[in-house]
């Protein structure tokens, strides 16, 4: 938890710049009305988030959800953001798995690249000494078995 008060509060420079988005260009925000926006954002986050906590509470969960977040803006009566924010989260998983798999084909590629690029000779000896490798372990494995079965004679 946060130990003061201010701990809770938005930074100044996010809530500024959302109210500036929000308004025509030829308004200003007093210091004062930024002050005030920023500490109810805060207000209705730590609302928001305690009604959503109840609603995984309630299903014996300890991790909130996306549903937890909508059914808690539903019971705050802020029931027509839910498909904004819907509409939100699946742009957002959209975007995820696009970079996850734009990710995984780029490790994929430097894989495929290096094995391209290793000398034909290096990969003949690494086969090569996993053959002899494979082979010496054959024979330690007999030599144990033989000294194992001499001991037991």
């Amino acid at each position: 938890m946060a130990e003061k008060p201010e701990d809770l509060n938005l930074p100044n420079a996010v809530i500024a710049r959302l109210a500036k988005d929000a308004l025509p260009e030829n308004v200003n925000i007093a210091k004062e009305a930024r002050t005030a926006i920023g500490k109810a954002a805060s207000v209705f986050v730590l609302y928001a988030t305690s009604c959503a906590n109840n609603f995984a509470q309630k299903q014996k969960r300890k991790t909130l959800t996306a549903t937890d977040v909508f059914e808690a803006l539903e019971e705050m009566e802020f029931s027509q953001f839910i498909k904004p924010l819907k509409d939100s989260l699946a742009l957002f998983r959209k975007e995820q798995k696009g970079k996850k798999e734009a990710a995984a084909e780029t490790k994929r590629k430097k894989s495929d690249t290096a094995s391209e690029t290793e000398p034909e000779s290096k990969r003949q000896k690494t086969t090569e000494d996993k053959k002899q490798t494979t082979e010496e372990n054959d024979k330690e494995d007999d030599r144990a078995e033989t000294e194992k079965n001499g001991e037991e004679s």
